[in-house]
């Protein structure tokens, strides 16, 4: 007997796959096909990946941005992917470098920065992925557009010293950013150039490794008829939420907009998107609050 899941299911994604690898092998096990991921992570990474189940794919564009991470920073060594898994084109031991001038380089990281995105990545140029350009040797540095990222935090975690040192490095960030061209940024920032040695997501879009399972660990929950998703508003709690009485409810539900005078706690709500409940404080879905009141955008439970 196979059950119909609507929620999210937190993947600690294991290394040498991809996001939409994660997503099909979700599938087979769950035998669903309505599922989707909440952000890329690299093949080489390890960590959280939000997977969407049912119809909470639907919600996956509300999720909030911020991600972190767990960085090793390998210094010497320079690749054309900007990560331990590229073609070395630079090798320079380094042993003395101090981990002084190293703290000192890392802190410029941290706040708003401008980013050149690695030249193996999905970033779309005239309509081509640049993995593919680069793969051609159609692309140079001065081709890649740069961007803003914001770090919130990065901070020590380690330092191992020998001919090529490794700095471990927690990072917080929000989307877009790639830890990888801060890896070769602090290489060139230095004078010895650096790659990415390792990386695992601890945080993303409000799931973190607590709530995440390995795939044997949702095979195992299967097996034993245990698996629980994690609820459709979960990574939702940051946008405010609105009660709604009964009748009111079932309006929404069919796709009418309700008044603002319409919640049972009828505090001062902002206008943007907010998260509808009935009045038992079941999630139903998704609106934007505006001067008409509060228009449905995500009806998860419809009635028609």
């Amino acid at each position: 007997m196979f059950y119909m899941f609507n929620g999210f299911i937190s993947i600690d994604k294991p290394p040498e796959i991809t996001a939409h690898d994660c997503v099909s092998k979700l599938r087979k096990l769950l035998k669903q096909k309505k599922i989707g991921h909440g952000g890329t992570l690299d093949p080489m990474a390890t960590g959280v990946l939000p997977i969407a189940v049912g119809n909470a794919t639907r919600l996956l564009r509300f999720l909030p941005d911020g991600k972190a991470y767990n960085a090793k920073i390998r210094f010497g060594i320079v690749t054309n992917t900007d990560d331990i898994t590229g073609e070395v084109i630079s090798d320079r031991p380094c042993p003395h470098l101090p981990l002084a001038e190293v703290e000192q380089a890392l802190a410029c990281f941290q706040g708003k920065i401008i980013q050149r995105p690695p030249a193996f990545s999905a970033i779309q140029v005239n309509g081509q992925r640049l993995y593919d350009l680069a793969r051609r040797g159609e692309i140079t540095e001065s081709d890649i557009p740069t961007r803003s990222v914001e770090i919130t935090e990065i901070r020590l975690l380690g330092w191992t010293l020998g001919d090529y040192p490794e700095l471990d490095v927690a990072i917080a960030c929000g989307g877009g950013t790639y830890i990888r061209s801060i890896a070769r940024d602090l290489g060139e920032k230095l004078g010895y150039g650096a790659t990415l040695s390792s990386l695992r997501r601890t945080l993303s879009n409000g799931f973190d490794l607590n709530s995440s399972l390995s795939f044997e660990q949702v095979d195992a929950l299967l097996r034993s008829h245990s698996l629980e998703v994690l609820a459709p508003d979960r990574g939702l709690h940051f946008l405010p939420k609105v009660i709604l009485k009964e009748e009111d409810s079932k309006r929404w539900r069919m796709g009418q907009t309700v008044s603002r005078q319409s919640p049972l706690h009828n505090e001062d709500i902002p206008s943007g998107y907010v998260r509808i409940c009935d009045a038992e404080q079941n999630f139903l879905g998704i609106s934007e609050a505006n001067d008409n009141g509060f228009q449905p955008i995500v009806v998860l439970y419809p009635i028609n």
